[in-house]
């Protein structure tokens, strides 16, 4: 399960091709080029690190809210690696934008790329220019991979690849500030990532996670605002689009600030283990098994489900004796 994931070496190597590549975003707030480099490695690993610090982990796992089967919790927190391993992706021809993106959510920005990676200069608002300009030597001097043929709108790709991953931190969000609860008491975060309140002092609040799925409600609001306004444009320019700037500049920097608190959350909790042992026998999450082991016996299945709650009514008699 665990094969072909990023070990600390390995993002080491990652983060040194960046530098000599020069794609390293050198971020001044990070005092020096150690803790860039720390910063950057805790990003690349925290989910997988988190994984791998809790191997063996049985929890309960739940469809409907429901218990369901037991499962591993590093497969839990790698479903959502596998929707979104940590990669770098360069969003700019300057480098401006570094996101760090949890398989499938980098893999559409990656899609997103390469449909709009193409230079707009000399497209103008129209039917291009009938100066004697080299457009294709301007989009090769820039890192583009062609001229523009047409003026067309772009942004609504990025926004729609950010709303996903929005969408799929929220629901992390969702799961950890359930499983931090006194009904669940799965997890704790540790004081650096949660909060008290003012009249109730016994509280420890993930905050950090619901400020993450509440901001994924604006990502998609900025989607919507976007598609909202292209939707009655003619072809070519038009002068609603400038207001297309703000959606897109909201959305990039919360999805940045969402992966951030997302990479620090998930480095500092604990999962409690005795908490979620007692929980395991509750719920009959073996009749799943179970039933699997008499199809294998040529039991019928419908047959099987009928024998499960008579033999579920059998354990619950003896462990109330």
């Amino acid at each position: 399960m665990l094969q072909g994931l990023m070990s600390d070496s390995e993002g080491l190597e990652e983060i040194e091709r960046q530098i000599e590549a020069g794609q390293f975003v050198w971020r001044m707030d990070r005092e020096d080029v150690h803790m860039n480099i720390e910063a950057a490695l805790t990003d690349l690993i925290s989910m997988v690190k988190l994984a791998l610090q809790n191997q063996g982990l049985i929890v309960p796992g739940y469809t409907h809210l429901q218990r369901a089967q037991p499962v591993l919790l590093q497969h839990l927190l790698l479903a959502y690696v596998e929707q979104s391993l940590y990669l770098t992706i360069i969003l700019s021809s300057t480098n401006d934008v570094l996101l760090r993106f949890l398989e499938r959510d980098a893999g559409r920005l990656l899609d997103c790329r390469a449909r709009v990676n193409f230079c707009p200069l000399g497209a103008c608002a129209l039917a291009g220019t009938g100066l004697p300009i080299d457009r294709f030597m301007t989009s090769d001097a820039l890192g583009f991979t062609a001229p523009m043929r047409n003026r067309k709108g772009c942004e609504e790709k990025l926004l729609s690849a950010n709303s996903i991953t929005a969408v799929h931190l929220s629901r992390l969000g969702e799961e950890w500030v359930l499983w931090a609860s006194e009904e669940f008491g799965f997890l704790t975060p540790r004081d650096a990532v949660s909060t008290g309140s003012r009249i109730m002092p016994q509280k420890k609040n993930p905050d950090p996670m619901e400020l993450v799925r509440g901001k994924s409600a604006r990502v998609v609001g900025d989607l919507v605002s976007l598609l909202v306004l292209c939707k009655g444009l003619p072809h070519a320019y038009n002068r609603d689009l400038q207001e297309d700037k703000e959606p897109v500049f909201d959305s990039v920097k919360a999805i940045v600030g969402m992966l951030e608190v997302s990479a620090e959350f998930a480095q500092n909790v604990s999962f409690n283990r005795e908490r979620i042992q007692k929980a395991l026998p509750a719920g009959h999450l073996d009749a799943t098994t179970l039933a699997d082991y008499l199809v294998k016996k040529a039991s019928d299945f419908s047959l099987s489900k009928k024998k499960i709650p008579a033999v579920d009514m059998i354990q619950e008699r003896d462990s109330n004796i």
